[in-house]
């Protein structure tokens, strides 16, 4: 009998991607707060040329992808050519593992870095090294030295998920200018928009061949079920990751909400206001809890328990109450809880459940 082909090596390495739940058996009024999604969903310009670009799903979409990258572009004064998009930006981070890493490479991320840097790296034969955080930051020299003559890409998520944390542009600066020739540095921005002035690294993309901006729709543009994502560096990064994506990976319905998304930049302010306004509701819930969080650059919040038996249990009251939190022992941080800023009834109900649980210690 003939035998299946076994996979490449450091396949069966890789865990396999638990997304944040979505439903509790028995409970019908369920508040998902375990993605990080916008709670108010969509704009509205969004989900009307989503309606439109629907009635021709018979239609391919176009495959350069140039009207949303000149929108892009257009938003935050880039160049459109050095602009891709991708299915989300964890496309975009597996399009980078692809063509700039391998076998005997390797691939840097910070100890509660996103799950996505280190499975795309062992997709692509090279192996993820962890370098260490302060006090759950990115430590630039850790990052530093935790580089050898076989780093080729170094992943940093500022704000981070999931602690929410984030590094300053003069400490970014000092890293990319660390980091040896052959070695890129990719800044994730999937949650730049949710801070004051910030670039998410666009600046230093510009002006920097061995840095690299990723973002996605995902987040405050309320887009996560249509997968778009982009990013932004030299040309010959862009050109290089052009070559390996497939001509077709954007519907056109992705592309024509995404580029509703970004221009509505109206509805953008507003739904940064609101995040802003709840976060700050939410922390000081917690503090009154005694529940300290470091402070969140993102549209979600770390809640920290005296060990992971109390977060576990934080977790099935919440559970029980329908609200739904993001469990992070895999990102080692058992002892924590990662909450999404949900709207105002939301975050008055996480609120509540908590203090329910609190009293029930007592």
């Amino acid at each position: 009998m003939p035998q299946a082909p076994q996979p490449q090596p450091g396949i069966m390495d890789i865990d396999l991607y638990v997304g944040g739940a979505s439903h509790v058996e028995g409970v019908t009024d369920v508040i998902k707060l375990s993605s990080n999604e916008n709670p108010f969903g969509a704009s509205p310009k969004a989900l009307a040329a989503a309606a439109q670009a629907a009635t021709k799903l018979h239609v391919y979409p176009n495959t350069d992808h140039a009207s949303l990258r000149q929108a892009i572009g257009d938003t935050y004064d880039l160049d459109p050519a050095r602009i891709i998009c991708g299915a989300g930006s964890d496309e975009i981070i597996a399009f980078l593992c692809q063509a700039f890493a391998g076998p005997g490479d390797e691939v840097i991320h910070t100890e509660h870095g996103f799950a996505m840097y280190a499975i795309s790296a062992r997709a692509a034969g090279a192996t993820p090294v962890v370098v260490h955080e302060a006090n759950r930051t990115a430590d630039v020299d850790a990052i530093l030295a935790g580089v050898t003559d076989k780093t080729r890409l170094v992943f940093l998520a500022n704000p981070n998920n999931p602690t929410g944390t984030m590094i300053g542009g003069n400490d970014l600066r000092r890293l990319a200018r660390g980091l040896p020739d052959g070695c890129m540095l990719v800044i994730d921005g999937a949650y730049a928009e949710f801070v004051g002035d910030y670039d998410g690294g666009a600046e230093l993309a510009t002006e920097m061949p061995n840095v690299f901006m990723i973002r996605t729709f995902s987040k405050l543009h309320g887009l996560g079920g249509l997968r778009v994502g982009w990013g932004y560096g030299a040309q010959e990064v862009v050109d290089t990751l052009n070559r390996i994506r497939g001509p077709f990976n954007l519907s056109h319905v992705g592309l024509a909400a995404a580029e509703a998304a970004i221009l509505d930049v109206e509805y953008q302010a507003w739904c940064k206001a609101e995040n802003t306004r709840l976060r700050a509701k939410l922390v000081s819930g917690l503090d009154a809890l005694n529940l300290p969080s470091d402070r969140s650059e993102a549209n979600f919040v770390l809640a920290r328990f005296a060990d992971a038996d109390e977060a576990a249990a934080a977790d099935a009251h919440l559970r029980g109450q329908g609200i739904l939190v993001r469990r992070v022992s895999s990102y080692g941080l058992p002892a924590a809880l990662r909450i999404t800023v949900g709207d105002e009834a939301g975050v008055a109900r996480t609120l509540a459940a908590l203090r329910s649980f609190r009293d029930a210690q007592v």
